[in-house]
């Protein structure tokens, strides 16, 4: 005898049996009749050339722009609603296909960009010589082994702290988020942030296309280096990031420089300074050496100065010695000059004594 159920619990069951055979389903479809209701809730069909399903999701899920025509595949719950109407509850969203990833791409780079996230105004340069570096991979990858080993070969001593992450797949965003956020949150937050990833398809990279991560990177406070995939693959993380990298080994050829070639550059920098240094030392001696002959110069034209002032002010002492005058006919008389006084008369040649007989003032 068949079961009878009310519709309630027709629903009620229905549902329970979807939920315990197919808790989560991934369905690959053409996207069509898309449109979001209220600003938050997100309708749309997809259909094949067979069949098509109604879903829903809500907008703070939807991660990548969709529009109607292009293929994705959702991740979701199948249900039967209240009105008897079968739909899917979709989880996550993710473009198919190579025009389709294609397509996602160009309308959320085309919105980012107007928003001015890629503006190169924005980007700020990283710190020459970090000494603290926060890297955010997955450590089995091969991109990461070679960035590390790039960079212990550049420059050693540094302290890198590793976030380690998944960085392919629905759960690569959030994971990288939160690696971001772990590093801008820190006491002592690194230097530079470098995410990398080796090169995959363009279904592989599509975590690193995602609005959230893209909008992170842009808001870290730290600076920000990509190296995703290889030299052809652009993404919008590395659109947003403040430097981009080919690679992941490019990613460590950029983030330190090579001691090797800083060891070159001062070696030839000192050869370029001696001569310089030689030269300068000599136009010094030759500037002394002129100083000192100007100076020696200007202290002998001071002592003949000297001496024509001494000569001459011997020969005004030389006139004016008593000697002298008395040998011009002149006399010293010393004494008393009363009348009966006696007085001294010294001439050149004698000195005679005399009795003053007379007196009279002039």
């Amino acid at each position: 005898m068949a079961p009878k159920f009310t519709v309630s619990d027709f629903v009620a069951v229905t549902n329970q049996t979807l939920e315990y055979a197919f808790p989560l389903v991934e369905v690959e479809g053409e996207v069509s009749s898309f449109k979001v209701n209220q600003g938050k809730f997100v309708f749309f069909d997809l259909k094949d050339e067979g069949a098509s399903v109604g879903c829903f999701m809500m907008l703070f899920a939807l991660r990548v722009p969709i529009e109607d025509g292009m293929k994705v595949v959702v991740t979701a719950q199948p249900k039967l609603t209240q009105w008897g109407k079968f739909s899917l509850t979709v989880k996550a969203i993710r473009p198919s296909g190579e025009g389709s990833i294609k397509k996602s791409f160009e309308l959320l780079k085309e919105k980012l960009d107007q928003e001015g996230l890629f503006a190169p105004e924005r980007k700020r340069p990283l710190p020459a010589f970090p000494q603290r570096i926060g890297v955010i991979s997955s450590p089995q990858a091969a991109g990461y082994a070679d960035f590390i080993k790039i960079l212990n070969d550049r420059w050693g001593g540094l302290k890198v702290d590793v976030a380690a992450v998944t960085v392919q797949g629905a759960d690569a965003p959030d994971q990288i988020i939160r690696a971001l956020n772990y590093f801008n949150t820190q006491e002592e937050m690194p230097e530079v942030i470098v995410i990398i990833r080796g090169g995959g398809s363009a279904d592989d990279l599509a975590a690193f296309n995602d609005e959230q991560l893209v909008r992170a990177i842009a808001a870290s406070r730290v600076p920000t280096l990509t190296g995703v995939g290889h030299e052809v693959d652009v993404t919008l993380s590395d659109l947003a990031a403040d430097v981009r990298a080919a690679t992941p080994s490019n990613a460590a050829q950029i983030v330190v420089p090579d001691r090797r070639d800083m060891v070159r550059h001062v070696q030839l920098r000192v050869q370029a300074l001696v001569p310089k240094m030689m030269h300068g030392v000599d136009q010094l001696r030759r500037q002394l050496e002129g100083q000192i002959e100007a100076a020696a110069e200007s202290v002998e034209r001071k002592i003949e100065q000297e001496r024509g002032r001494l000569s001459q002010t011997r020969r005004l002492l030389a006139e004016f010695d008593p000697a002298r005058v008395l040998e011009r006919g002149y006399a010293l008389v010393r004494g008393t000059l009363k009348v009966g006084e006696y007085i001294d008369i010294e001439m050149s040649r004698a000195i005679i004594k005399a009795r003053i007989e007379k007196y009279d003032e002039k």
